[in-house]
C-alpha cells in the first residue's frame, strides 16, 4: 500500500481543478496582456480567480497580486516593502527560509520564539522599541514544521502600538486550507499563499498587499499586475488556483473535522506504540489540524524515512526544502529541542485525501520500522 503523508509539502491538484485547467493549456492561447478577444478571455479567467482569492482573504480583488508561489510571495514581501520604504526587516527564528533568507541577507534581525515556537511576543515588542528603522514585520501563520498557530492579531496589535509605520506580513502558505484566513490573518497588511498546498498546482502563488501596501518591483518588463510583478501570467495556475481557493472555502468545516480526527487517530496511536517518542508541541498548543511533528530520540530520521519508503510510506524530515539534510530542523532549535531528538524528528502532514486506511496502515509499519532501528542502537 502507498501511503502519502507529506502533504504540507505538495498536496495533490483536486480532479476540479485540473479540470478547469485543462482548457486553458490546450485550447485557449491567448496572452493576457493582449488587446484582442482571446487575451480578454485570459484576462477574464484571471480576473475571476482574483475575485475568488480575495474572497477568501476578506480583501479587494485590487490587492490580490499573482506570483509564481510561495517563495516567491515571500521574498516579494520583505524585499518589496525594504525596496520601496528602506528601513529593516524582522522576522521570528522558526520561519520558512524564504523569509528567514531574505530578511538575514537584507541585514535584518531574527526574534526568538517560545518553546511552543510561536514568535516571543515580549521580545517583538523589545526589538520594535530599540529601532526606529523597522519597516517589516514578518510572522507565519502556521508553521510548515509543526503546525503550530501564531496569533497574527496580537501581533499586529503590538507593531501597531509600538512601530504603527511598520507593515506585518504573514506567510499563509500553510493555513489557507485548514483555517478562515480573514480570522487568523487580521490586522497584516502583507499575506502570501501558494496553490499547491491547498490542492492547486505548483507554479501559482498570491501576495496580498492590504490597504494600498506599495511595494518595489522586484521583476521588472511588462507591467503585470500593476506594475508590482511583471511577466506573462501563468493562466491555467491562475485558473487552478482560483478554483481550488473556491472548493476550500466551501468544503473546509467538513475537511477540517474530517482530518483532525485522523491526525490525532495517528498522533496518539503513535505515542501509545512507540517507546520514547514524543511530540515536539504538547498537546493543547493551537495547530494545523494536517501536521503533526514527532521526535525518537536515538535514531536518525534519514534512516526513518527510508525504511518507511520501503515500506510504501512518504513523509518528511523537516520542510521539503531541507529533505536530505544532516543537520537538523532550525525550527526544533528555536524551540529549544535537543539535537539528538531533532536529529530523530519526524513530520507527517494530512491532506484532503487521506483515508482511515492510510491511517490504519502508518499505524502498523511505523512503530514497526522504529522499533526496527532502535533495536540497531
Amino acid at each position: 500500500m502507498d501511503v502519502y503523508l507529506d502533504h504540507a509539502a505538495s498536496t495533490p491538484a483536486r480532479p476540479e481543478v485540473v479540470e478547469a485547467m485543462m482548457p486553458w493549456l490546450a485550447e485557449h492561447p491567448g496572452n493576457p496582456s493582449g488587446a484582442h478577444r482571446v487575451a480578454r478571455n485570459a484576462r477574464r479567467a484571471i480576473d475571476d480567480a482574483r475575485d475568488t482569492i480575495a474572497e477568501l482573504l476578506g480583501s479587494d480583488p485590487g490587492e490580490v497580486v499573482f506570483t509564481s508561489g510561495g517563495t516567491e510571495s515571500d521574498n516579494l514581501a520583505v524585499d518589496g516593502v525594504l525596496g520601496a520604504h528602506g528601513g529593516v526587516a524582522i522576522c521570528g527564528a522558526t520561519e520558512h527560509p524564504a523569509v528567514l533568507d531574505p530578511v538575514e541577507l537584507s541585514g535584518g534581525i531574527v526574534v526568538p520564539t517560545d518553546r511552543m515556537g510561536c514568535i516571543d511576543l515580549t521580545a517583538l515588542s523589545a526589538t520594535l522599541d530599540s529601532s526606529s528603522e523597522i519597516r517589516l514585520v514578518s510572522i507565519m501563520a502556521v508553521n510548515n514544521e509543526t503546525g503550530v498557530v501564531n496569533n497574527i492579531p496580537d501581533a499586529a496589535s503590538v507593531v501597531a502600538k509600538i512601530s504603527p509605520g511598520t507593515f506585518l506580513h504573514t506567510d499563509a502558505v500553510q493555513a489557507a486550507a485548514w483555517m478562515d484566513l480573514r480570522e487568523i490573518c487580521s490586522g497584516a497588511h502583507l499575506v502570501s499563499l501558494t496553490g499547491h498546498k491547498i490542492g492547486g498546482p505548483k507554479g501559482a502563488g498570491v501576495l496580498v498587499l492590504r490597504g494600498g501596501t506599495s511595494i518595489a518591483p522586484v521583476i521588472r518588463g511588462g507591467g503585470q499586475e500593476r506594475e508590482r510583478r511583471s511577466g506573462t501570467q501563468n493562466v491555467p495556475a491562475i485558473v487552478g488556483l482560483g478554483v481550488a481557493a473556491g472548493l476550500v472555502m466551501l468544503d473546509r468545516d467538513t475537511t477540517v473535522r474530517r482530518i483532525a480526527a485522523l491526525r490525532d487517530c495517528l498522533e496518539v496511536g503513535l505515542l501509545e506504540r512507540i517507546r520514547d517518542c514524543f511530540r515536539t508541541v504538547p498537546e493543547g498548543v493551537k495547530r494545523s489540524p494536517a501536521i503533526t511533528n514527532l521526535c525518537f530520540p536515538g535514531i536518525e530520521s534519514e534512516s526513518l524515512l527510508f525504511l518507511l519508503e520501503r515500506r510504501g510510506i512518504s513523509a518528511s524530515a523537516a520542510s521539503s526544502c531541507s529533505s536530505g539534510a544532516q543537520e537538523p530542523s532550525h525550527v526544533l532549535e528555536a524551540m529549544g529541542i535537543s539535537r539528538e531528538a531533532a536529529l530523530g524528528s519526524l513530520r507527517l502532514s494530512l491532506g484532503y485525501g487521506t483515508t482511515e486506511a492510510e491511517i490504519d496502515y502508518a499505524l502498523q509499519v511505523i512503530p514497526d520500522v522504529v522499533e526496527h532501528l532502535q533495536g540497531q542502537v
